[in-house]
């Protein structure tokens, strides 16, 4: 098996990390076979680089290798690109023109984006991986296929399935091996070797010296969470290696041309003000979600004594009920042994001597646990059906921001 050291020589893949490693090696390891392999991981962290080392140590590797953007092509067009289309098939199509599938026979596709795939190419998709088959655009004529197919993709592909975004059967037939690509943020190790190899190549391209960070400037990289990853370390180190008239980054050089890296973004208070206020505005809702349930109680209580009248059900006082009682603006004279004055807002404690035709437990209800994010999930669900989905609306009534509130919407799957 060849070795993981020649694997990163011949790829030019930079890094000690352990989790780099271990993705390397399960790369390494399904690369002589013929199964799907799903590679995940945010953008800019190389996941076609992963699809070309399994390609080159398969058994395919003389044969093609096609790299699909599925993102990148439009949806009417996109099963024309795969499949190919017959003369006359739609407008435009002069000529028969074959696709990936049929080009790349016996050879490899890498579908980047796989997430993007409309329905209707993911129904085709599953047809391929399960049969071999598929049938070009504006025909009938069934066509084979002996093609490998990798995918990638930056986004959870689980949560879409369970959106209904994405077919589950075809998730399951994609991800027989699935592949992590670490973050950059997850190997922060290798961000010093990144940045002098990185550094290097642009001096030689440009004909100058390299760039080379003092130890201060090197922490502020590696605390940094690069959001474009490996692509965006790149980029910085070009950046500073043609804006900067000294060879030795500084924290001020870093300063001065990127002061974007010193922004942490770590989970904990940044602003206190800012913090503050986002605190209120959750707890505004669930203070305005709980004051509403608490008047909706009352109601039932005085339903339920209100029954218990009409009814001439016998009550008596009784600790047992106690937590029972509300507040209520009418007292039936006998429904109580307490002295009380009709119309006058007094407690009072009832004891049904025989069980209703259908019980209540108000005592049990009273002390069930609540789902805070259950409680907050309906408050919103609620002022967004009363106001037509209106967002600005909804969030005046629940009284926060409308940023908040499309946070929350987002949290929740409410859109």
């Amino acid at each position: 098996m060849t070795s993981l050291q020649a694997i990163k020589a011949r790829f030019g893949i930079i890094g000690t990390s352990p989790l780099l490693d271990s993705a390397l090696q399960t790369a390494i390891r399904v690369a002589p076979t013929d199964l799907t392999v799903l590679i995940t991981g945010e953008s800019g962290v190389g996941k076609e680089v992963f699809s070309k080392i399994i390609h080159a140590l398969s058994a395919r590797k003389h044969n093609e290798f096609i790299a699909v953007n599925c993102g990148a092509i439009p949806e009417g067009t996109i099963n024309s690109e795969l499949f190919g289309h017959e003369k006359g098939a739609f407008t435009g199509a002069i000529n028969d023109r074959k696709g990936y599938f049929e080009t790349a026979n016996g050879g490899t596709i890498f579908l980047d984006e796989v997430a993007e795939m409309p329905p209707d190419t993911q129904a085709y998709l599953l047809r391929v991986l399960e049969y071999g088959e598929f049938i070009r655009v504006g025909s009938s004529k069934v066509l084979k296929t002996d093609v490998r197919i990798i995918a990638a993709t930056n986004v959870d592909l689980e949560e879409r399935v369970r959106q209904g975004k994405f077919r589950e059967d075809l998730y399951y037939r994609l991800s027989t091996v699935p592949i992590r690509v670490p973050s950059l943020k997850d190997r922060r190790e290798d961000i010093p070797l990144l940045f002098q190899k990185f550094a290097s190549d642009f001096a030689e391209k440009y004909r100058m010296q390299p760039i080379r960070l003092t130890e201060q400037a090197q922490q502020v990289l590696e605390n940094y969470r690069w959001p474009g990853n490996v692509r965006e370390l790149k980029n910085v180190t070009e950046q500073l290696s043609i804006l900067s008239e000294e060879r030795l980054i500084t924290l001020e050089t870093l300063q001065q041309h990127m002061p974007h890296l010193f922004a942490r973004n770590l989970p904990v208070p940044f602003e206190h003000h800012q913090a503050k206020g986002s605190e209120m505005q959750d707890r505004e809702i669930l203070y305005r979600v709980l004051l509403d349930m608490k008047n909706d109680l009352n109601d039932l209580k005085n339903l339920v004594l209100e029954i218990i009248h009409r009814n001439n059900l016998q009550i008596s006082e009784s600790s047992t009920l106690r937590r029972f009682s509300p507040m209520v603006d009418y007292v039936p004279p006998s429904a109580s042994t307490a002295p009380g004055i009709v119309g006058q807002k007094t407690p009072i404690v009832i004891e049904p001597t025989r069980p209703p035709a259908h019980p209540l437990h108000p005592a049990e209800e009273e002390d069930a646990p609540l789902a805070i994010d259950e409680i907050e999930k309906e408050a919103i669900r609620r002022a967004l059906k009363k106001h037509h989905g209106r967002r600005k609306e909804a969030a005046e009534e629940l009284k926060i921001s409308e940023r908040t509130l499309y946070r929350k919407i987002k949290q929740y799957n409410l859109a």
